[in-house]
């Protein structure tokens, strides 16, 4: 088969100033792409700003025979936002590929947590995923071709300690992500997560060196850049590190019709073992199949 290639495309990668978005924008601009480096430059808790790690990617890119530019915008800021799309009309004329991956930590247990740190890391990775998304959308949906990769996380498909906020925020992608999907259909607007595992400032100081070195980014990068391939599934959560790969899926289980006469809670309770059961469970892919399970049941199915 031919290789993955992004001859004429443009991509617009948020948080690429080092870590996975910066392997996602040169792997991007090796198979020809001409890529938007986003990076606000901040701190790891979203302190602070400067262009300067952008502008390095943006040489990188430059000194492998690429084409790219910088921008320095905060996902938060919709001017900043509508600016970086901008950029990319400007340049090139046309977006064919998002990868929101910018993101911030304020780590507490949730008994210890400000609501302001709640709020901050909900807006950068929740609504600076959303924003950039709107930005994108309509220029995908007038080409009738767009890629989109959201950035999920273990913490928030399983839960994490300490990680309310940006659980909250790593699962509210996936339910943003669900709806996307579907609306993207017809315009051929693929809408993908990816949840790494991998070495970055967010993790430097929670595993021992010699995990990190084999939880490089660039071990998640190729599966991040097949999701803005053309051959791209869509409504995928893929799961990545260490060269390791795998899809996250919901899934919900067939469960038991109890009636609607006299139903109870010790009618719950004592079915509680068929409600959970896993035979026959499915993951579905729009809500209205779910319903569709709740109809056949109130007619004996």
């Amino acid at each position: 088969m031919a290789d993955v290639r992004f001859d004429g495309k443009v991509a617009i990668v948020t948080g690429a100033g080092g870590g996975l978005g910066r392997q996602h924008a040169l792997e991007l601009a090796r198979r020809g792409a001409k890529v938007v480096v986003n990076d606000l430059g901040g701190s790891v808790d979203g302190s602070g700003g400067s262009s300067e790690a952008a502008l390095k990617v943006v040489e990188e890119i430059k000194a492998l025979g690429g084409e790219a530019i910088a921008n320095g915008s905060s996902v938060t800021d919709d001017a900043g936002v509508a600016r970086m799309a901008k950029d990319a009309m400007d340049h090139w004329g046309r977006i064919d590929i998002l990868i929101a991956n910018a993101g911030v930590l304020r780590d507490k247990s949730f008994s210890k947590m400000e609501m302001s740190d709640f709020d901050f890391v909900l807006d950068v990775h929740l609504m600076g995923t959303v924003k950039c998304a709107k930005a994108v959308w309509e220029i995908m949906r007038t080409q009738n071709y767009g890629r989109i990769v959201v950035t999920t996380s273990s913490s928030g498909l399983y839960g994490n300690f300490g990680q309310t906020n940006y659980g909250a925020a790593k699962l509210g992608i996936i339910g943003f992500m669900n709806t996307l999907k579907l609306e993207g259909q017809k315009n051929n607007i693929h809408v993908n997560a990816i949840a790494p595992v991998a070495a970055t400032r967010m993790t430097e100081n929670l595993m021992p060196p010699e995990i990190l070195k084999r939880l490089a980014p660039e071990y998640v990068t190729p599966g991040v850049v097949y999701l803005c391939s053309e051959e791209a599934p869509t409504g995928t959560i893929l799961t990545a590190g260490a060269g390791a790969f795998a899809v996250a899926r919901i899934y919900e289980t067939e469960g038991v019709y109890l009636g609607e006469g006299g139903l109870s809670v010790e009618e719950v309770r004592d079915n509680w073992s068929k409600i959970a059961d896993e035979a026959g469970q499915k993951a579905y892919f729009a809500g209205g199949e779910q319903s569709q399970k709740f109809f056949r049941k109130m007619s004996g199915g």
